[in-house]
């Protein structure tokens, strides 16, 4: 199983790659920081300075329609934010 899973393009993330040289991904949720910044260097072949991980929670929602009530939930993930040593930068639109 790979640890990265897919890059975040939001407009947060792109202005963060291109002014702070940072770079989210959507991640495994059983991976350490020790293994997002290896997978990301030998994939991009780049230097990972700093890497920073964040859980996100389950969201549940309950909607009241005319054939009941819906109940759904978002799922959880992990996405780590690494930041890039100068100079360095991953074209994440090159595979589109």
């Amino acid at each position: 199983m790979s640890i990265l899973i897919k890059p975040i393009i939001t407009e947060k993330a792109t202005r963060d790659s291109e002014l702070l040289n940072r770079y989210g991904f959507e991640v495994s949720s059983k991976a350490n920081k020790v293994q997002i910044k290896k997978e990301v260097e030998a994939t991009y072949g780049v230097t990972v300075l700093k890497v920073r991980t964040m859980n996100t929670r389950i969201d549940r929602n309950t909607k009241y329609t005319k054939s009941g009530i819906q109940v759904g939930k978002t799922s959880a993930r992990k996405k780590a934010f690494v930041q890039l040593k100068d100079g360095e930068t991953i074209d994440l639109y090159s595979n589109l």
